[in-house]
């Protein structure tokens, strides 16, 4: 592989373990996942079969199965057969992450539901009441950043 093929395999994987680790701080999924998700990000060709991942990333047929049927549950990547193969292939939704954005956003508007439920309990003690707000504040902030970006 020369420079302008791109980066050597070790630094692949070095990111995709990036990648895995921060799946698994921030959005409480195995490791596991992680490492699909950035091999699918980074593979070519982009379609790969179970065998070719567990190939790549190093995992056992058995957790890779299961979580490949987790993140295909989620839509973060879909699975399909090409006309005329039996091998099954995986690879990343075109959406696959305004998905989970949307998600987010969507559990976040949940959440100022809830906190604009607690607000109303009619609160004495201002510092608690105080605390709840902050919640809102903080949405509604995130909330205006993003109708910003969307309008540009």
């Amino acid at each position: 592989m020369t420079a302008q093929d791109g980066p050597d395999r070790e630094q692949v994987l070095a990111w995709v373990e990036r990648v895995a680790t921060f799946v698994s701080e921030e959005w409480g999924l195995a490791p596991i996942s992680g490492r699909i998700l950035g091999w699918l990000m980074t593979c070519h060709p982009p379609a790969q079969t179970a065998g070719d991942i567990a190939g790549a990333i190093g995992a056992s047929r058995a957790s890779l199965t299961t979580n490949l049927q987790l993140l295909t549950s989620i839509r973060l990547i879909r699975r399909f057969r090409r006309p005329g193969e039996r091998n099954v292939y995986y690879e990343i939704e075109d959406d696959a992450w305004s998905k989970v954005i949307r998600q987010k956003l969507a559990a976040f508007t949940a959440f100022d539901e809830l906190v604009a439920e607690g607000l109303k309990l009619g609160w004495a003690d201002e510092t608690r009441a105080a605390r709840i707000r902050s919640a809102r504040c903080s949405i509604a902030a995130l909330t205006e950043v993003l109708g910003d970006q969307a309008a540009t």
